[in-house]
């Protein structure tokens, strides 16, 4: 047990940790970007050390570094940990007079830090995921200026690991790729089964988008796939998660959500797809999809099954005439 007070809990951590994930920065290489960054806060401040740090369940990682040779640090011993709970700038003059700090490992003990200042990495969804911070060994009072350059760099910072999420997304949709729906898949698969909660999986396929490139080219089938997605969009939570898996293929990942809700969630998707308008709208073209719907099982080892339980659902409604969801249980 920590000897000192512990850090307070965001009121929106659950999806905090998710935004966190889902923005694929933990275990991201540093490069010359981030670390002109921190150079920077350093300069600004004249301090010594100066991190990126993201802020996980137990611990926090360093992005970037500079000054401090620790890669991580528990959570329990992070100030950062406390500065994410606000979304200003939380500064500690002198961590020896500060309750929260003074017993800390970390001021009592190498790097003995005096000063510090953190700036929270604010998400475009709304959530704290670390922070851009300085620290000195000396204490400070630093000037209003000093700590709205902070403000500003940590928005650089935020803007500089959102590029490396689009970047990695779906340039039609906007979506994530498989690869990156499976990473996700697996951390819910693990916190569904740590928690005891449900999770549904829905693969769905368009049966026609081939007619759409065909009769009317690749432009209206793009158009069609960006409708769709966001059609998709509209029936889902904060805490799902979609992903373009193939040409005209999707999935959606439904978090907390048992197997008869997420069968109304996609029959009723598959009743509205339809009605989509486009380049084919009073034609005798019929768009339509077909999908594959699984849910967590007792017997299911890893998200893989999930997945390829689904996937067989989703053949198994394309066999049977398409247009249509296809369910699959555990051991069916």
């Amino acid at each position: 047990m920590a000897p000192y007070p512990a850090y307070p809990i965001p009121a929106d951590e659950d999806q905090r940790l998710r935004d966190l994930e889902r923005h694929g920065v933990i275990g991201m290489a540093s490069d010359e970007h981030f670390e002109r960054i921190v150079e920077l806060a350093s300069s600004i401040f004249q301090v010594p050390m100066s991190l990126i740090s993201l802020v996980e369940k137990d611990r926090q990682w360093f992005l970037t570094r500079k000054g401090l040779a620790a890669t991580e640090t528990p959570r329990t011993m992070a100030f950062c940990a406390h500065a994410i709970a606000d979304d200003q700038v939380l500064v500690v003059p002198d961590a020896r007079a500060d309750e929260r700090f003074c017993t800390n490992p970390l001021v009592m003990h190498e790097p003995h830090i005096r000063f510090y200042a953190g700036a929270p990495l604010h998400s475009p969804d709304g959530h704290n995921l670390g922070t851009l911070c300085v620290i000195d060994q000396q204490p400070r009072q630093p000037s209003n200026e000093q700590l709205h350059q902070l403000q500003l760099l940590s928005e650089l910072v935020m803007r500089e690991i959102e590029l490396r999420r689009i970047a990695m997304l779906c340039p039609i949709t906007g979506l994530p790729l498989r690869h990156t729906f499976l990473a996700i898949g697996h951390r819910e698969f693990k916190r569904a089964r740590q928690e005891g909660q449900p999770l549904s999986l829905l693969c769905f396929d368009i049966d026609n988008l081939r007619q759409v490139n065909s009769r009317w080219g690749h432009p209206a089938g793009d158009k069609l796939l960006v409708d769709l997605v966001h059609l998709s969009r509209s029936y889902l939570r904060e805490v799902d998660f979609a992903a373009r898996l193939g040409d005209g293929e999707f999935a959606l990942l439904l978090v907390g959500m048992d197997h008869d809700q997420a069968m109304g969630l996609a029959d009723h998707l598959r009743q509205a797809v339809p009605a989509l308008p486009g380049v084919f709208s009073h034609t005798d073209f019929q768009l339509h999809i077909s999908g594959g719907l699984t849910s967590l099982g007792s017997a299911d080892h890893s998200f893989a099954d999930l997945m390829q339980r689904a996937s067989r659902a989703l053949e198994l409604a394309k066999s049977n005439g398409r247009n249509q969801i296809a369910s699959l249980l555990h051991g069916c």
